[in-house]
């Protein structure tokens, strides 16, 4: 009866208006036609490293790739971008484990995390608590364009902010080093960005005890000189 169809055909109308569920039906098979694959992706970055003179060489993972960014406070940073089935990830080693101050580093990392927008990239740190910026792309939506945008942001991320981290996480570490060079007539050139903070701690008595010895106290925060970046994040 008229009176009793109504009712499902109400029914009917709201379901119809649901979006598909992503996993299934005729919307995802469409999107997954027209994205490209791992390889083709793989080969524009390839392309966009070449043509703005990057340096870049496959990973040990499969449809991974290694790219190197020059740097002003960082001397480069390094870039592992891995090409999965439906996006192309991106991590890229920021600082070690702070040695001190993590509370105020993270603060800063967060508050940091509020202006990044390309590649949906924020920071985060691996089991050994080194610092980390990660994020991904679709593969539908990687070209020169979407590359030179990920790139320039992962470049900010790691570069912009390096001296303030080494200030926050570093210091006493830093304070160690320059009264070493200090007591030994060493130049002091790769700290001078950080003058105004260390100028006088050689006096300090924490930093006096390393001012003895051959070896500048160990910097920890760079990193090694060519940092792993196939290192596994924490999820």
């Amino acid at each position: 009866m008229a009176g009793e169809d109504a009712p499902h055909s109400e029914e009917q109308s709201v379901s119809a208006s649901e979006p598909p569920n992503p996993s299934t039906g005729a919307a995802h098979q469409s999107s997954d036609a027209t994205s490209p694959s791992a390889a083709q992706v793989t080969q524009v970055v390839l392309d966009f490293a070449q043509a703005n003179e990057l340096e870049a060489e496959r990973g040990e993972r499969p449809g991974e790739l290694v790219v190197v960014l020059p740097g002003e406070k960082k001397l480069k940073t390094v870039v592992s971008l891995l090409a999965g089935d439906r996006e192309l990830s991106v991590s890229a080693f920021v600082v070690r484990n702070p040695d001190e101050n993590h509370e105020e580093v993270y603060r800063y990392l967060l508050t940091r995390n509020l202006r990044m927008r390309a590649g949906n990239l924020g920071y985060a740190i691996d089991v050994s608590g080194d610092v980390y910026v990660v994020g991904a792309l679709p593969l539908r939506a990687v070209d020169a364009g979407s590359l030179d945008l990920l790139f320039g942001a992962v470049l900010e991320a790691s570069d912009a902010p390096f001296n303030e981290l080494l200030a926050l996480g570093f210091l006493t570490s830093m304070k160690r080093e320059w009264a070493w060079r200090i007591s030994r007539g060493e130049s002091l050139r790769n700290l001078e960005a950080f003058r105004h903070l260390l100028e006088g701690s050689e006096a300090d008595a924490t930093a006096a005890e390393t001012t003895s010895g051959d070896e500048p106290p160990q910097d920890q925060a760079d990193g090694p000189a060519d940092p792993d970046p196939q290192r596994g994040l924490s999820d």
